[in-house]
């Protein structure tokens, strides 16, 4: 079993228009007032891209087996086309490859985590383009010839729903387009084919020299029907499994989009006098290109909701939403220590990894991304919640271990504190505080670095009496930290009020004294 945690370029690395690297669409998003909150961007983000040989150091001190990280597109190629290379872009992510290996841990590879080159987007409308499909492919062949024959674990897309829904419907994530009832389906159709040929490329021209394995990566919640015993919210809740999960994987395990997704959205799309569905549809030859193409399925998880059946007249404006007729409920007892869609339901995780098991003929499983949030309203290194929320979800997978579930492999999200897309700094995931105000970036542990420590030693949980004392040493371990940050926040404080308030006030002195001099001599001639 490996144990790891993750990141992804965007949000991390920085150093947005550097060493010849081009701009991504969430670049230009993020360079657009209004789209962020507080208009925060990822141009510096946790300087990861000046700081890899630090967060190697970090990665070694937490024992991980393996981290999941991602490649940045615009950077080996920034216009998105193989004709123009970025060498320096090549080499940094030879140099970070290298680094892992050397400390014993193992590169995870995610080809696309959201940073779409933006010159792909102004001049064919992103992933609305069927084009994409050669553009990824070429994209993913230069990474397997450069880094092949040390990654051996490949996503080709980590979290699709996300790209497509936010991305493309609802216009909340970048490029911010809000094409409703159709940008979303449309994206994910081409996504789900660049992933099925990238699959094929690596299976005909790579996969017998470098002898690695090519997956995706699927973000999905949990539904639970409100009713269990309501025929009605057990089909919801099937539904929202099926409009969020069952969207990527079906194709890729079964050959098609799911049935429900297939009624819903084709019956509203007659409705709507519409001649054809919404939901585009495969052809034969596509199916079968498609089905099968996956070595592994990485599962991102974070959350449960209760769902219950809720219908939409189909004359309204159409939409990805409207279309599930649906609506997803939550337990007010439900812990919510963060972000406002984040409660801890830990008993969700082991019954989403147990349908997987049954839907799609218990495939190898890699969780890729799992962890918690919380609001920043203070510095809290003393991070109870998420020591609760990796003890109860993690627990959860051995279970489903115990119920003959394939999992291999657990990355808890996420190594930094980073930009959180179009909530800027305000959530933090992290198991790594990063002090955003100092120019330096430094980063600082919380108490649930030393407990996942001691989990990924103990290969899970030893007996109760153990894990308790885990749980009172990461305590103490980090009011030792918040005196340590606290001191250092004060040198930040001190050194701001040198660097720039004492000139700022001792030019404002001299400006005032020219003043009341001309005012003087005025006065006086």
């Amino acid at each position: 079993f490996s144990w790891g945690v993750g990141s992804s370029a965007y949000q991390t690395e920085g150093a947005w228009d550097v060493d010849g690297k081009g701009p991504s669409i969430w670049d230009a998003f993020t360079h657009t007032k209004g789209k962020v909150f507080r208009n925060e961007t990822g141009d510096a983000a946790c300087d990861g891209y000046y700081k890899v040989q630090d967060d190697i150091q970090l990665l070694k001190e937490l024992n991980v087996n393996h981290y999941l990280l991602s490649i940045s597109w615009p950077r080996i190629m920034p216009t998105g086309i193989k004709t123009e290379l970025n060498e320096k872009g090549i080499q940094f992510y030879n140099d970070t490859i290298n680094s892992l290996l050397e400390s014993s841990i193992i590169p995870i590879v995610s080809l696309y985590h959201w940073d779409l080159p933006q010159v792909l987007q102004e001049k064919y409308g992103g992933w609305q383009n069927i084009s994409m499909i050669n553009y990824f492919n070429d994209y993913a062949n230069l990474c397997f010839e450069k880094f092949g024959d040390r990654v051996k674990h490949w996503i080709t897309f980590s979290n699709p729903w996300a790209v497509a829904e936010k991305g493309y419907e609802t216009g909340e994530h970048a490029p911010g387009l809000k094409l409703g009832g159709c940008g979303a389906y449309k994206a994910a159709h081409h996504i789900i084919k660049s992933h099925a040929k990238v699959w094929h490329s690596y299976n005909n021209s790579w996969r017998s020299e470098q002898q690695g394995m090519v997956g995706i990566s699927l973000t999905t919640g949990w539904g639970e029907p409100i009713d269990p015993h309501s025929q009605a919210d057990i089909d919801a809740a099937e539904r929202y499994i099926q409009f969020h999960l069952g969207w990527f994987a079906n194709p890729i395990y079964r050959g098609d989009y799911p049935e429900a997704m297939k009624n819903y959205v084709g019956r509203k799309s007659a409705q709507q006098g519409l001649g054809t569905s919404r939901l585009p549809t495969f052809s034969v030859q596509e199916k079968i290109y498609i089905k099968g193409t996956s070595d592994f399925l990485g599962i991102g998880h974070f959350t449960t909701r209760y769902v219950t059946q809720k219908s939409f007249p189909s004359l309204q404006v159409s939409s990805y939403h409207m279309d599930q007729d649906l609506a997803e409920l939550v337990d007010p007892k439900w812990p919510a220590p963060g972000s406002k869609w984040l409660y801890s339901v830990p008993w969700g995780f082991r019954r989403l990894l147990n349908f997987i098991k049954t839907q799609y003929g218990n495939p190898l499983i890699y969780v890729t991304e799992n962890g918690v949030s919380e609001k920043v309203q203070c510095t809290q290194l003393c991070d109870e919640w998420r020591i609760e929320y990796l003890k109860g979800y993690i627990n959860e997978i051995l279970k489903a271990l115990n119920d003959g579930v394939n999992v291999r492999g657990y990355t808890a999200w996420s190594l930094l504190d980073k930009f959180e897309w179009n909530k800027g700094f305000s959530e933090r995931f992290g198991f790594y505080h990063v002090d955003f105000k100092n120019k330096d970036k430094p980063r600082y542990p919380k108490a649930s670095v030393d407990y996942y420590k001691n989990i990924i030693s103990a290969n899970g949980f030893p007996n109760p009496r153990e894990v308790e004392n885990w749980h009172q040493k990461a305590m103490d371990t980090c009011s030792i930290t918040h005196q340590l940050l606290d001191a250092d926040s004060l040198v930040t404080d001190i050194e701001m009020v040198t660097e720039i308030i004492l000139p700022t006030i001792f030019t404002l002195c001299i400006l005032i004294g020219i003043v009341l001099l001309l005012f003087f001599l005025q006065n006086h001639s």
